[in-house]
């Protein structure tokens, strides 16, 4: 099976269980980029975004993309591939001014949408194809629009990420289910670099962000780039098959 169909499969049924559990997270106090609190920056790093339009990718149950509105003032759209998933977020906060939730691919939805103003992927990017989501996302971003992506680095047996373009299996893990086989793009921080300059983005910073007990291997990395305009894009053409 295809990379990106095994992770909607996966995801399909993640969010179908957490529906029968009826779990719904709690609006955060603070944007957090790691799956435990209180590690790294917040939301300033997508800037001052009150009032602007910003993408929510990959917006699983939708709590960040509204506490991006209700704290900061965002007018966020969550884009989230997985029907069920999708569910658990307008189930929950459809009466919630400001947000809107879009069940589509990504890449499809963002292929002549009015260019969003900042755009951010907590975890989830690493399960699209880089070759895929990247251009999208320059088309779809206004041009000095921040790009922030949280990414896993080193997973919970110490593999560190790959240096080559391939996606490799890893785990989801829920309590008391079994744990659900995906194919992610768990890529060094130089090649996620590389491949952000090459589709049109300027990478501001990568910093590694390691779980806060030392006996526990998970680092994620929190990159930080910024959409080209296409001006300076033109010096960093894409390579030829992945215009």
């Amino acid at each position: 099976m295809p990379a990106e169909e095994t992770n909607t499969r996966a995801w399909q049924i993640y969010g179908q269980r957490q529906l029968a559990r009826a779990y719904t997270p709690p609006i955060p106090d603070r944007l957090g980029w790691t799956p435990w609190e209180g590690t790294g920056p917040g939301a300033e790093v997508l800037g001052d975004v009150a009032g602007r339009r910003v993408l929510d990718i990959g917006s699983g149950a939708g709590h960040h993309a509204v506490h991006l509105v209700q704290a900061h003032g965002a007018r966020v759209t969550g884009i989230e591939l997985s029907p069920t998933q999708h569910e658990r977020a307008v189930s929950t906060h459809v009466d919630v001014h400001g947000v809107e939730f879009v069940q589509a691919d990504a890449a499809e939805y963002l292929d002549g949408v009015e260019p969003f103003d900042a755009a951010y992927a907590i975890g989830t990017l690493a399960f699209i194809d880089p070759h895929r989501s990247l251009p999208a996302l320059r088309a779809g971003l206004r041009p000095g629009a921040p790009l922030i992506l949280s990414l896993l680095h080193t997973d919970l047996h110490g593999h560190g990420p790959s240096a080559e373009v391939a996606p490799r299996e890893q785990m989801i893990l829920l309590r008391d289910d079994p744990p659900l086989p995906t194919q992610m793009w768990v890529l060094a921080p130089q090649l996620w670099k590389d491949l952000l300059t090459e589709y049109g983005f300027r990478v501001e910073a990568i910093d590694l962000l390691p779980h806060p007990e030392e006996s526990t291997t998970v680092v994620h990395q929190l990159i930080r780039a910024r959409r080209l305009p296409a001006r300076l894009a033109r010096e960093h053409p894409s390579r030829p098959g992945h215009t």
